[in-house]
């Protein structure tokens, strides 16, 4: 992987990570490191900052294009530039350096974390499951329950504080690079200034009970990457290596009507996952920027959009990265290609949270009018 991306518009520096992680993504995919070079890369390129110089959609797109070439990284940049938003859903941002790289500690079925008040501060206890690129990060956003109060509490964190340890027991089929082990707190100090605030349990705040939309969102856009990257894989295996069936009386694969009409179907998909996204991307971005007049009927609207475009997205991603091989063929599954790694990347992460349930609020919403009820994923 190069470096060498700064100064760049920002399309140009994504496409230029988007390159320089696509020459060996099968050979990183195979070793399961930590992604600290790859943080690197982002580092350097720029794309840190984009969602302060440019913007929520920038951002979006950006996520995406990284996604295509490594779905893991693309998770990592999507997840960090949610990170740096949530801070800002409370009152004023947090404070960040450039280069900084953000994570969050805070799956919303796990409630380990204990924050007890100690003289004028606070210490942190427990583990904490899934954190998504803790283990390489700057600073952590985190959520914790008060002993003192039964409050959850979101505060920002040093991620080398003294007490924090990661076990490093992330060992999934599929987001090998996305650093998604547990986080360990022991008797971690957290100080009044670093709590960015309290999430009611009901009501949630509309504004407040945006963060969850943004990672649903987030989700399907690492979704459609995925859908495109796979489709950009096998089409060059096509048009390169694969062998025409000997009964299609063409002479090459890439001229081959069903493998034509096949790609057709799963580009035609995609797209429209990707069109779908795009406007979930919009109705979010104008959800934020109403603030605190954010009502809850908007929000649920914003919801039923986002939604939407994440079963698209879901369905092109598992869809996509499993039938392709139809179009490669046998010699196509080598493990030098490794192309299995799109749909083990697909399926892991569209498993973040059951598909059914989002059809079920979409339906819902659509025959009887029900507004989706805020969670930590809807």
């Amino acid at each position: 992987m190069s470096s060498e991306v700064l100064g760049m518009n920002w399309r140009e520096s994504s496409e230029k990570v988007a390159a320089a992680l696509r020459a060996d993504a099968a050979e990183r995919d195979r070793a399961g490191a930590l992604p600290v070079a790859e943080v690197e890369l982002l580092r350097q390129s720029g794309l840190l900052e984009l969602l302060t110089t440019d913007g929520w959609t920038a951002a979006n797109e950006a996520a995406r294009t990284v996604a295509a070439a490594d779905a893991s990284i693309g998770h990592l940049l999507g997840y960090h530039y949610l990170q740096r938003w949530r801070t800002g859903l409370f009152g004023p941002p947090a404070p960040s350096e450039t280069g900084w790289f953000w994570a969050g500690v805070s799956n919303p079925l796990d409630a380990d974390l204990t924050m007890t008040p100690v003289g004028d501060a606070f210490v942190v206890d427990g583990f904490k499951t899934f954190a998504t690129g803790a283990a390489v990060a700057d600073r952590l956003v985190v959520s914790a329950t008060r002993t003192d109060t039964g409050e959850k509490t979101t505060f920002v964190v040093d991620a080398h504080a003294p007490g924090i340890g990661y076990p490093g027991e992330w060992d999934n089929m599929g987001q090998r690079l996305t650093a998604s082990g547990g986080v360990r707190f022991e008797r971690v100090r957290v100080e009044p200034a670093d709590v960015l605030g309290v999430q009611p349990d009901d009501p949630v705040p509309p504004r407040l009970s945006l963060a969850a939309l943004g990672f649903q969102l987030m989700l399907a856009q690492v979704y459609v990457g995925l859908a495109l990257g796979s489709l950009d894989a096998a089409a060059v295996y096509t048009r390169d290596h694969a062998r025409a069936w000997t009964l299609s009386g063409v002479a090459s694969a890439a001229d081959d009507p069903y493998t034509l009409a096949g790609y057709g179907e799963l580009l035609a998909m995609t797209r429209a996952a990707g069109y779908a996204v795009d406007a979930a991307v919009a109705a979010l971005g104008a959800a934020d920027e109403r603030g605190d007049d954010l009502t809850a009927e908007e929000r649920a609207e914003t919801a039923i959009v986002i939604s939407t475009a994440k079963i698209a997205a879901s369905r092109a991603a598992i869809e996509t990265t499993s039938k392709v091989f139809e179009f490669t063929g046998a010699r196509s599954t080598a493990g030098k290609y490794s192309f299995d790694r799109f749909w083990r990347n697909a399926r892991t992460l569209t498993l973040h949270d059951p598909i059914s349930y989002k059809a079920r609020e979409v339906g819902d919403h659509f025959l009887r009018g029900t507004p989706p009820v805020p969670s930590g994923y809807s």
